[in-house]
């Protein structure tokens, strides 16, 4: 009588040494806990003065790079939100900035006009965010797919007009308004407290995150997930996803909103190019960048797309670049064209995005699989059989 002292070898099929198995199991248990010791190293960040060269200015704990590495953890949090939609759901939406930019306008346009403090304002900006999500979700999705796309890009652009328009002037126009510094929280406010905004940020990120998972393992979020590989099933075991659609439409819409309050307080005011369509495609891209449908992949793409909009275009306008052949110089002085480049290499070298770059990894250390032929397949094969 033979016993079995190890798990199988992917690549052989003969059994793994004893010893391997304790070791596995416990690697396995601290990857785990990767995204607290990440957690941990982003909290204290602004206590540090590690240079790195490259990819920022100036030391870690510098106000500019905080201010960059805030803006980074902004957008990886909003491409979370709007995975909601997309890889989640299955939903393109072209409008999904007009919520971004309700959160930010109506909060501000309440200080401004009102003269209500941001702890007053923002609530009731992020409630307008959520009704207009509402309103105008409930309006989009009576429609299925290439049609809604097309709803919410018609919505995107009305709510880009009206705000160039500078109605009333509650705006600002091209130019956009400045939140009023008095109204704002003094912690929040000034070079000095860019510590602060960063921790507002990166608490933005982890609500986020919390909210998606949640939602995701959610039964919710199963139909979603239903409703995005095939809708008319969903509709035959009898569940309507006209409303689990619209749930996911508000929920991402009411985040977005949320992302408004803290853009204004980051940039300290509000700006008409969030609420055009291209800042919505720029979502897009991130969330294909990072692997639409992944729990980390649209929080990756958000931060890499935003921290490479930032320093391509200091590499675009640096002296090394200004040396090159006309050639070379006219496209890398473009940061789009770096942009396109960089995305269309990781499309193409990483089909379903940066996510899935571990598991390729693995895939390759691990080799070619080995597989045997099951016993009645060669029995047939002995006989001639097909």
């Amino acid at each position: 009588m033979s016993t079995v002292t190890g798990t199988p070898d992917r690549t052989s099929g003969t059994p793994a040494a004893p010893s391997d198995v304790p070791v596995r199991a416990n690697t396995a248990r601290l990857l785990r806990w990767w995204p607290a010791v990440v957690l941990v190293l982003l909290i204290v960040a602004p206590y540090s003065a590690l240079p790195l060269p490259g990819l920022l200015d100036g030391p870690l704990g510098s106000p500019g790079s905080l201010q960059l590495l805030a803006t980074c953890l902004l957008f990886g949090a909003l491409a979370t939100g709007y995975d909601l939609l997309l890889g989640r759901t299955g939903l393109l939406s072209f409008g999904h900035a007009l919520y971004f930019a309700a959160g930010s306008y109506a909060t501000n346009t309440i200080m401004l006009e009102a003269g209500l403090p941001f702890a007053v304002s923002a609530p009731v900006g992020v409630c307008f965010g959520i009704a207009l999500a509402l309103v105008l979700g409930s309006v989009s999705l009576r429609v299925t797919g290439i049609g809604f796309s097309m709803v919410t890009l018609a919505f995107a652009q009305a709510g880009s007009i009206l705000v160039s328009r500078n109605p009333g002037g509650f705006t600002g126009g091209e130019e956009g308004r400045a939140a009023p510094a008095e109204l704002l929280p003094s912690g929040l406010v000034g070079i000095e407290h860019t510590a602060n905004l960063y921790w507002v940020a990166l608490g933005y990120l982890v609500l986020t995150l919390a909210v998606v998972h949640w939602a995701v393992r959610s039964p919710t979020g199963r139909v979603w997930e239903g409703i995005k590989e095939n809708e008319r099933r969903v509709e035959v075991l009898g569940l309507k996803p006209y409303g689990f659609k619209l749930t996911a439409f508000v929920l991402a819409g009411a985040l977005a909103a949320l992302g408004g309050l803290v853009h204004l307080l980051l940039t300290g005011g509000s700006t008409p190019q969030t609420t055009t369509s291209d800042f919505t495609l720029s979502l897009l891209v991130m969330v294909v960048l990072g692997g639409s449908g992944t729990r980390w992949g649209p929080m990756v793409g958000g931060i890499l797309y935003t921290w490479a909009d930032h320093r391509l275009g200091d590499l675009a306008g640096s002296g090394a670049v200004a040396d090159l052949p006309a050639v070379l110089r006219v496209p890398l002085s473009q940061p789009l064209f770096l942009l396109g480049v960089l995305f269309v290499a990781v499309v193409h070298l990483l089909p379903g995005g940066l996510a899935r770059l571990p598991s390729r990894l693995a895939a390759v250390r691990r080799g070619p699989v080995a597989t045997e032929t099951p016993p009645a397949v060669k029995a047939r094969k002995e006989n001639g059989r097909p």
